[in-house]
């Protein structure tokens, strides 16, 4: 079942209805679903997909040029292009006349091998912009090579581009979709074992609970996802144990710099290479206060829902994981979880401000959401707000977020109005999401303002 990407594949027809050449670059993890999205947009057009191998040149020109004749309806038995040149110079002949897509997929495995690849397209590019009616799409998992060899300043394909699109992991509403037969609670929980990556999401099975689910992909030796973070480390990173390391250090606890670096046995500047490299890749993100850049505040966690799960409850239990004692780990990791869920609730949540600015129902329109920490001088102590967002210097929205099964009670709301007003804003708007709803005195103290709106998980999921 193919779904989401709608804004991508809008974008993409566009393109092909100009009928003047196209150029898109099409870039993100693995497992994002790139290649799902190009075979969506491929399918009932005149189109030339080739896919990339890590072996070398004359492996991908013999596979290239196979797949341009099987095109044409060419024997390729004894016809092989002598070069990249030949067979892309060929490609955009052929359509002159005709709109015809050409998909290079997994393109860094290609001009690695083929190192003059990048300059044969920029000359053919320039000689043939104008009279053909080619668009090319070139697909790659490495980011890092697609940003700095494709789309940085320094590529010879730079300027050629007409369109990218860095494809991004799904989103909760997203991820509810695919996963129908859930109910709310267990979609969210999904969300928060397996993120939106849609290889992930093929893995669960929304006709069974999500602990059979968890103990069959996760707590399972032979599952896809057992040991998928080590593997796609291997698969990015030149010395995947000192990336596992530091992300360990993360999931355990350490935030700032040096506690992870004290935790790694690295000194700070060899760390922050590495984290410089997880953040590239979107397993790590970097915080600082929200309208604040002061790097000593700057804290670290992990991104990527997959890998903090799988970092926080599987990596310490693989020795009891491939003894097959997958009921004895579940028992020791399932009491954690509703603590777990409370970062992928605020980030849940803050998908549902941004929903709810871009149709026009949210009070605030507010650039950026971010969370805030820093010291309550009335208290005398560090105090942090789940979600805030500003709209100008007068204007600003604040959020908290409880993932509890019990109701948010008027104690929760009143430490949220008093957060707030550590803040010099005029115009203020409060949120209160909670899982579990709101007691009658929470929303009976509601009631007095009318810059309070309480949110419960019920509400955020009723329309699925």
């Amino acid at each position: 079942m193919f779904i989401g990407r709608d804004r991508e594949l809008a974008s993409l027809e566009r393109m092909y209805v100009s009928d003047r050449f196209e150029f898109a670059v099409i870039y993100g993890r693995r497992r994002v679903g790139k290649t799902a999205l190009i075979n969506r947009f491929i399918d009932d057009k005149n189109a030339i997909y080739f896919m990339g191998v890590e072996s070398n040149a004359a492996q991908n020109l013999e596979n290239f040029s196979r797949h341009i004749l099987e095109y044409v309806n060419e024997n390729a038995g004894e016809s092989i292009f002598r070069s990249f040149q030949a067979a892309l110079e060929y490609v955009f002949k052929l359509a002159e006349n005709q709109r015809l897509v050409l998909v290079i997929d997994e393109y860094p495995y290609v001009a690695r091998a083929s190192k003059s690849l990048a300059s044969t397209l920029q000359m053919l590019i320039d000689r043939y912009k104008d009279t053909s009616k080619l668009m090319l799409i070139l697909c790659g998992s490495s980011m890092s090579y697609m940003e700095d060899q494709v789309l940085a300043y320094k590529s010879p394909l730079y300027g050629r581009r007409t369109a990218q699109m860095k494809i991004q992991p799904f989103d909760f509403s997203e991820v509810c979709r695919y996963l129908s037969n859930f109910s709310a609670e267990e979609a969210a929980l999904a969300y928060g074992v397996v993120g939106g990556t849609p290889q992930y999401l093929l893995q669960l099975n929304d006709t069974v609970s999500m602990q059979e689910n968890i103990k069959n992909i996760f707590l399972n030796p032979i599952s896809f996802l057992y040991e998928e973070p080590i593997n796609l480390l291997k698969q990015e990173v030149r010395e995947p144990a000192v990336y596992t390391a530091i992300i360990t250090a993360i999931a355990g606890g350490a935030s700032r710099m040096s506690e992870i670096a004290g935790k790694v046995g690295e000194d700070t500047n060899t760390c922050s290479a590495y984290l410089k490299s997880l953040l590239h890749l979107g397993i790590v993100q970097k915080e600082t206060p929200y309208g604040e850049t002061v790097s000593r505040k700057t804290v670290y966690s992990i991104a990527d829902n997959m890998f903090r799960f799988w970092y926080c409850f599987i990596m310490e239990n693989t020795s009891l994981i491939a003894r097959g004692a997958r009921d004895l780990v579940y028992n020791r990791i399932e009491p954690h979880f509703s603590e777990y869920m409370g970062k992928v609730f605020e980030e849940i949540c803050r998908q549902y401000l941004w929903k709810q600015l871009l149709n026009g129902s949210c009070p605030v329109v507010f650039s950026s959401l971010g969370r805030w920490w820093g010291n309550d001088p009335t208290e005398k102590k560090q105090t942090e707000i789940d979600i805030m967002g500003e709209q100008d210097k007068n204007t600003a929205l604040f959020a908290e977020c409880k993932w509890t099964n019990e109701k948010a009670d008027v104690g929760v709301l009143e430490t949220l109005i008093k957060r707030s007003q550590l803040f010099a804003y005029k115009n203020v708007h409060l949120y209160l999401f909670s899982k579990s709803g709101f007691t009658k005195g929470c929303m009976e103290e509601a009631q007095k303002y009318e810059n309070i709106t309480l949110v419960s998980f019920a509400d955020m999921t009723a329309i699925r």
